[in-house]
């Protein structure tokens, strides 16, 4: 065994995981690699051709990696407990009135639970993955913080990882922008992965259709839904929709004409109700926080300022955070527009994660 270690590499033949998995095989470390099959395309519905991490294509790049190297590669069939957790809740979401961020939820729940439970099987002492974020232990934990390139940086979707998870795992590529990951890759020989593009796709929904997902996992959810009533601020019916679970917090085009633009502002499963407003009635400047995972501290001081990012492409708010119970009211400095319950609000500290939680609801503090 290597004097560095045994570590288990996530690859998926994309470039960041080939560039992770030499990178580490290059500084002494024993690497085994492994690809997660997570969902196949033809199960979904869609009609787009099989692409991304759980293609045919993919899982070959990884493999031939590996026999380049010379180190063993493994494929794990994850789809069913894929499926049960990630999907269901998605679609369970979504049925809520809520807008659910799988990414969150798979990397939390299944790839990091997936990944240390192979390697325990495989005597690896460490995992990696190819993502962009940074980690390092201070004060006795282990703290996440924003990739070196901003523009790549993927730590908004990493708040979930567990202390006992984040103390066995490895972000190589993190200290890294993106184009010089690019010319590892060529510079590796792997011209082919360098030049591959990338997809910013839920792995499940190939054609970036969530509604037409939602009909093909729930046939007769459209005839149940259909008919619903648009109500702008005072109840007051202004039009029909085509179900509430096809609306999201902020959607302008709603396929019924206004005379002005209206937003979905708030959406009421119980009644089949979206209420409409103008752009102005999506600003808020509080919100409840639940399901939380802290990192850099393990409770938070009151009033504690962060910078609070209330989706993944949001540059973030100052805002103030304060622990009551399991959850947090988080108080904002300058109003954000759009806040959807479901999606992830994630808190940092300059650069670092401080922990983060699902949106329970937005409001505004007086």
């Amino acid at each position: 065994m290597s004097k560095k270690g045994k570590v288990l590499v996530a690859m998926s033949g994309g470039i960041d995981s080939t560039v992770t998995a030499v990178m580490l095989h290059e500084q002494g470390y024993e690497v085994v690699g492994i690809t997660m099959k997570t969902w196949d395309y033809a199960s979904s519905g869609g009609n787009k051709k099989e692409t991304g991490c759980c293609s045919l294509d993919s899982i070959n790049d990884a493999r031939q990696v590996a026999v380049d190297l010379g180190f063993s590669h493994f494929i794990i069939d994850i789809r069913e407990e894929f499926g049960d957790f990630v999907i269901d809740n998605f679609v369970n979401e979504y049925i809520a009135g809520r807008t659910p961020n799988p990414c969150v939820l798979c990397n939390t729940h299944i790839k990091w639970e997936a990944l240390l439970k192979r390697a325990d099987m495989m005597d690896c002492e460490f995992i990696a993955t190819g993502h962009y974020a940074q980690l390092r232990k201070e004060n006795k934990r282990f703290v996440i913080s924003k990739g070196l390139d901003a523009n790549k940086d993927q730590s908004y979707v990493l708040w979930g990882v567990s202390q006992p998870c984040l103390s066995r795992t490895m972000f190589p590529v993190g200290q890294f922008h993106k184009p010089a990951i690019k010319q590892m890759a060529r510079d590796m020989g792997y011209l082919e992965i360098a030049n591959k593009g990338e997809s910013y796709e839920i792995c499940f929904v190939p054609d970036n259709d969530y509604r037409g997902f939602l009909k093909r996992k729930l046939p007769d959810l459209e005839t149940k839904v259909a008919g619903g009533n648009f109500v702008d601020a005072t109840g007051k019916v202004i039009g029909k929709h085509n179900g509430y679970p096809f609306y999201t917090i902020g959607q302008r085009k709603l396929g019924v004409a206004f005379g002005a633009p209206k937003y979905v502002t708030e959406i009421q499963p119980d009644t089949n109700t979206v209420v409409l407003g103008d752009e102005e009635d999506l600003q808020r400047n509080g919100m409840w926080v639940g399901k939380l995972n802290l990192q850099k501290y393990e409770k938070l001081d009151a009033n504690m300022p962060a910078l609070t990012k209330v989706r993944y492409k949001h540059d973030g708010e100052d805002s103030v955070l304060n622990q009551i119970g399991d959850r947090v009211k988080v108080e904002f400095m300058t109003n954000v527009s759009a806040i959807a319950p479901g999606q992830s609000a994630v808190f940092y500290e300059q650069n670092d994660v401080i922990g983060g939680g699902v949106i329970f609801s937005n409001f505004n503090i007086e």
